[in-house]
């Protein structure tokens, strides 16, 4: 069963869903591939994870970072999923970008080489915003490139971080 609510942020409503092993989603309402893989029944309900996810939210929107963990669970091919975790370990404040992330994806694989662009596709399918830090991967040359939820989101959660300034 998947479990949604929804949380107003300071950037916008966005649609959070779960299921019984963690936080499977975290959208922007109107975003690029929004609700990505929120398939079958659905109902509003504030379960614990929900909860928790937007005491989360709420204390990364006041400019601080949150000094816990949820329980997360991603749904996408492997590759994705490889993507993701990588994700996962770009600190607050800081920025990575596709080709520093395809680099550590060869690197485990073995290759000399890996696609950015295709690094830039599983990024730009996270579904979780913000929680699993997609907002922090940037261009080669520091651009704000690729944000689902649009390059002025990204802007704002990166200035919120003091990852960029004004």
């Amino acid at each position: 069963m998947n479990y949604i609510s929804h949380y107003e942020s300071p950037l916008g409503t966005m649609l959070l869903s779960a299921d019984e092993a963690g936080l499977t989603g975290a959208w922007f309402i109107g975003q690029k591939h929004f609700a990505y893989r929120l398939e079958g029944k659905r109902e509003e309900k504030e379960i614990p994870v929900l909860a928790e996810a937007k005491r989360w939210l709420d204390i990364y929107f006041s400019g601080k970072e949150p000094n816990f963990s949820l329980p997360i669970h991603l749904k996408g091919s492997p590759f994705q999923e490889e993507v993701w975790g990588i994700l996962k370990t770009i600190p607050y404040g800081s920025t990575m970008t596709y080709g520093e992330i395809g680099k550590i994806l060869a690197a485990r694989k073995g290759l000399d080489h890996m696609s950015a662009q295709a690094v830039g596709g599983a990024v730009g399918r996270n579904p979780i915003s913000i929680i699993v830090p997609c907002h922090r991967v940037i261009g080669k040359d520091g651009s704000l490139t690729g944000y689902a939820g649009g390059i002025e989101k990204k802007r704002e959660l990166l200035l919120l971080e003091g990852a960029l300034k004004r």
